[in-house]
């Protein structure tokens, strides 16, 4: 539906962007990584360096095509990284870039993916724009060194970067629950806008010809760093350990599917945007914790043979919401994914489904709705 691009199934490499692949042999992530990365031990971000331990390092550096390599860790948490191929070249042929094209790219970091995209626009067509000056002046050194020109320069990405504007492509590589109007704004009619959005998923946004508006299907799966100072919320433990519980409860849908279907989980995402959902399976069954950040979270738990049952404490019922919104999706049809859209206006923004004017949407700031 839309203009979703699914990746090549042998290898993980777009079909219709060749030039990705080739980019990708040409710079590889390793000449962009920091003498220094950072692997979690279990209860904290630990260094690596590369000249104290190579083989440790190379491995974090080249992982597996769907693991990120974290560069910078700030008052102990993650705030920069390279991140994992499969999302870098999903997106980049999500963004469509063609030779000759102006692009801005907004989280430039360490600069591997500005330098792929000069690969493929051509040099000095590409302007990076970093918030954090010491990551800036790295990737400007790190670009240089591999023969990329990128203009790199130092700023807040919600701003976008007026002084380079009109561009035909803008992508960011931080997640954002709202797409700045700016984005919109600096972006010529015509032209395309990708980002990661909220903690699940990422969109493609055409810029109507009128500039008035941007809308576009979502694209896949992308699991990004929000932007710099973005409230992450109290954990599950937290929150667990001050709310009391109410009495134990069923569960009516499958627990399971919370952790198979991605479908769901994004469907989830959209109607009840601020709730967290973390599952596990194992040989006895599937168990997922739920909580909005707050004040309220949930418990469910469904053992191989029995029914689910759902514990919950706080002011709202999230297990209840969950349950209701699940119910909901399959009325619908389960629409997938792919069948779910983004309309960002100067005024508002808004999620769709099936139909960007006919079909039901939804406001970031909406309350728990049907689909």
């Amino acid at each position: 539906m839309g203009d979703q691009r699914e990746p090549e199934a042998e290898g993980g490499w777009p079909a219709d962007s060749p030039w990705v692949r080739t980019a990708v042999e040409d710079l590889p992530r390793h000449l962009f990584a920091p003498d220094r990365v950072w692997v979690w031990d279990g209860s904290a971000y630990v260094p690596v360096d590369r000249t104290a331990d190579p083989g440790r390092w190379a491995e974090l550096v080249c992982p597996g095509p769907d693991e990120a390599t974290i560069t910078q860790i700030t008052d102990g948490l993650a705030t920069s990284s390279l991140s994992c191929q499969a999302v870098v070249v999903d997106m980049l042929d999500s963004l469509m870039p063609e030779p000759g094209h102006r692009v801005l790219e907004l989280g430039t970091g360490a600069g591997w993916n500005a330098a792929l995209l000069a690969a493929r626009v051509g040099p000095g067509r590409v302007t990076g724009v970093e918030v954090d000056p010491g990551l800036a002046e790295a990737a400007r050194v790190r670009l240089g060194a591999a023969g990329a020109e990128v203009n790199v320069v130092t700023g807040d990405g919600a701003h976008g970067w007026a002084e380079g504007a009109p561009f035909d492509r803008v992508i960011a590589t931080y997640a954002v629950d709202e797409v700045p109007w700016a984005w919109v704004e600096q972006t010529r009619p015509g032209g395309r806008i990708v980002s990661p959005w909220g903690r699940l998923g990422h969109v493609a946004l055409t810029v109507a010809d009128d500039g008035r508006s941007a809308s576009g299907w979502m694209q896949g799966l992308a699991t990004f760093m929000p932007s710099r100072g973005t409230g992450q919320g109290l954990p599950w433990d937290r929150i667990r350990g001050t709310a009391t519980a109410g009495p134990e409860g069923p569960f009516r849908q499958h627990v399971r599917r919370l952790h198979d279907e991605v479908s769901l989980l994004f469907a989830l995402r959209v109607v009840l945007p601020d709730v967290r959902i973390t599952t596990r399976a194992d040989s006895d069954g599937v168990s997922a914790w739920l909580h909005d950040g707050r004040a309220s979270w949930a418990t469910l738990d469904a053992r191989e043979g029995g029914a689910a049952v759902a514990y919950q404490g706080g002011p709202r019922h999230l297990a209840d919401e969950t349950d209701r919104a699940i119910e909901t999706w399959l009325t619908a049809g389960e629409p997938s994914l792919y069948d779910f859209g983004m309309t960002r206006t100067p005024d508002q923004q808004f999620i769709w489904t099936i139909d960007k004017d006919t079909g039901p949407r939804w406001t970031a700031t909406s309350p728990p709705a049907d689909l």
